[in-house]
């Protein structure tokens, strides 16, 4: 028996560490110059359920010179395990170390990941900071919505990736290829000079008297000022994976994903994704049919979700639902929607897809009243939301969750009231429409607004945590009563996340200090200690409320304002000025152009699928 053999029988899921399973890659290592580790820094079940990943393992084991591997954070038992027997970290696919790759390839989805990142790279053997790595090392990369905000991982990554990957992850195989192991600055180098691909180490950022950011300055020939993201041009031909690995354990999203458009031009001022992932770019309607009938005959799963960020904005999206339904009924597949407009047609199309099974619907009013709707551009209105759940539990649901957000920039005491007065609202609606009360359940779920980089809020401070805590305990008396859940995520949590979000260089030793101290999987409730967190900022003299609480000029340089999504930064400036302002701004794809500048700046064009073509009998 193995050391691992052994491990495995002693710990609580083994089958997050053991491969194999349904479409999994295997290649011959003696036969393929570059490999690659695709590090998700979380575990199994959360990191299976990543679109990205599936697409990058898709792309590069297409390759017949590379290949690409998996990993995911081990859990506390499994760590424990390791530790004790000396076991280092290692893949699913080959069970070989991770040392033994040419890189290892993280996926920044979530700044509380971020212990993780490192106590990967410390169970694998590999030293944490970037300069005392050599020529014998992997080379460290990262990418993902993180990656737009790297600085506080900035000493422990040799490279950062910024947009799509699907191209940008060839030219890093080439340049792994040409230099190999035992050139890593000339490597580094020339992964410098891609576009999209952000160095740390050659850029030295400067500090002014105040604590701000004064200038981040390239330091060798070549590098850009600023770094442009990298995205893909022509969606409908990219490359994407109709055979998807099929995890032995169930995933958190366990069924079949098919993209059916990229970006969202809403506007919602609060939000990343709508910013960085921009412009929408949609597949066809036959290519999205193809891909759903391969993935199903691929993968044996029974329901197949319609992923974007607003899946019901799509052009074809009655076509494509209705023909989903007509070609899958007799399979007894479940198409699922898992974002609905606040609307009847929204409603309308999980009805289609939902004949059978009748599972909650979910809809985003985000805050209590309208005042504050518009300062975050988020146009729904009280009626809209009323009139949709009518539609909702008229047509045979019983379950509503809403989704709201406390904390948002202007928030007051009336609008935290407003969330209350809303959800018995619709509950209100729900006993109207004679809904059996054994089945009425209205759920109020409660996240904290961070700014994050890159959108208009990027300026704005947390609220503080004792107001936080304060408008949480409010909101749950408020709350109270059969039919109403009152759900929320910890206020601690989401203040290390605007923290790490916002954060620049300097973090990074507390970052280190708070995995030496115990910190890791702080994503999960069960697993995170605040009490540590502030142990480490203490010891390493750093101030957190200094990152969470900083209210930003216009004129101030900002931590991340080297890396360019690609839209103004004049215009996010303009759009904060119109939310203080309380007014709205249009989505570009039905009205006029905002003027936010991507368009031009990346010389491309939105790509929407074209209404009534397609085959789809």
């Amino acid at each position: 028996m193995t050391d691992l053999e052994r491990i495995l029988a002693r710990v609580e899921k083994p089958a997050r560490y053991v491969g194999g399973e349904l479409n999994a890659i295997v290649k011959d290592w003696r036969r393929v110059p570059v490999r690659i580790a695709f590090a998700f820094p979380d575990v199994y079940e959360v990191g299976m359920s990543h679109l990205g990943m599936h697409i990058l393992y898709h792309v590069v084991n297409s390759r017949d010179d590379a290949l690409m591997e998996r990993v995911f954070a081990p859990w506390t038992d499994m760590e424990a395990e390791m530790r004790t027997s000396g076991l280092p970290l290692f893949s699913l696919e080959s069970h070989r170390p991770l040392r033994d790759f040419d890189v290892v390839a993280f996926s920044l989805q979530y700044e509380l990941s971020y212990t993780n990142v490192l106590n990967m790279l410390d169970l694998a053997g590999i030293p944490l900071e970037s300069r005392d790595r050599d020529d014998r090392m992997p080379l460290v990369v990262a990418g993902g919505p993180c990656a737009f905000n790297p600085e506080p991982l900035a000493p422990f990554l040799d490279a950062v990736f910024l947009g799509e990957g699907e191209d940008a992850v060839h030219d890093l195989v080439e340049v792994v290829r040409r230099y190999g192991r035992g050139n890593r600055d000339e490597l580094l180098c020339a992964l410098a000079r891609l576009p999209g691909v952000y160095v740390p180490r050659f850029y030295r950022v400067e500090y002014a008297a105040d604590g701000g950011v004064k200038q981040v300055v390239p330091l060798i020939d070549g590098v850009p000022g600023k770094v442009v993201k990298r995205l893909v041009r022509d969606l409908d031909r990219a490359p994407f994976p109709v055979r998807p690995i099929v995890p032995y354990l169930e995933a958190v999203h366990d069924r079949a994903m098919l993209e059916v458009f990229r970006g969202c031009t809403r506007g919602c001022r609060f939000c990343q994704a709508g910013a960085i992932y921009r412009p929408v770019r949609e597949r066809t309607l036959k290519t999205l049919l193809d891909q759903a009938g391969e993935l199903l005959r691929h993968t044996g799963y029974n329901e197949l979700s319609l992923t974007s960020l607003s899946t019901t904005d799509y052009s074809e999206i009655r076509k494509l639902v209705q023909t989903l339904v007509e070609r899958h009924r007799g399979e007894r597949v479940n198409v699922s929607l898992p974002s609905l407009r606040v609307d009847a047609f929204a409603v309308e199309l999980a009805r289609a897809v939902q004949e059978v099974r009748k599972s909650s619907l979910t809809f985003a009013p985000e805050a209590g009243s309208q005042r504050l709707r518009n300062v975050i551009n988020k146009q729904v209105t009280e009626d809209d939301l009323l009139r949709t759940v009518e539609v909702a539990f008229r047509a045979g649901w019983s379950r509503v969750k809403l989704y709201f957000m406390l904390g948002l920039p202007t928030e007051t005491l009336e609008d935290v009231d407003g969330i209350a007065r809303l959800a018995r609202m619709v509950l209100d609606k729900g006993r109207e429409c004679e809904v059996p009360k054994g089945r009425l359940s209205v759920t109020v779920s409660i996240s904290s607004f961070v700014p994050k980089p890159h959108t208009p809020f990027q300026w704005e401070p947390q609220a503080p945590l004792a107001v936080l805590r304060e408008r949480q305990s409010f909101l749950q008396g408020r709350l109270k009563g059969k039919n109403l859940v009152y759900r929320w995520h910890d206020p601690e949590a989401s203040f290390l996340e605007a923290v790490f979000a916002r954060g620049d260089r300097r973090l990074a030793p507390a970052l280190r200090r708070a995995l030496e101290l115990g910190c890791r999987l702080d994503g999960w409730r069960e697993c995170f200690r605040f009490d540590l967190w502030q142990q480490a900022f203490a010891e390493t003299g750093v101030e957190p409320g200094a990152y969470a609480y900083r209210s930003y000029r216009y004129t101030d340089i900002l931590p991340w304002d080297h890396l360019d999504t690609g839209i103004d930064r004049d215009f996010l400036a303009e759009e904060h000025a119109r939310a203080l302002a309380g007014e709205i701004t249009k989505d570009c794809r039905g009205e006029q152009c905002t003027g936010c500048g991507l368009c031009p700046n990346l010389e491309i064009e939105p790509q929407l699928a074209e209404v009534g073509t397609g085959a789809a009998g």
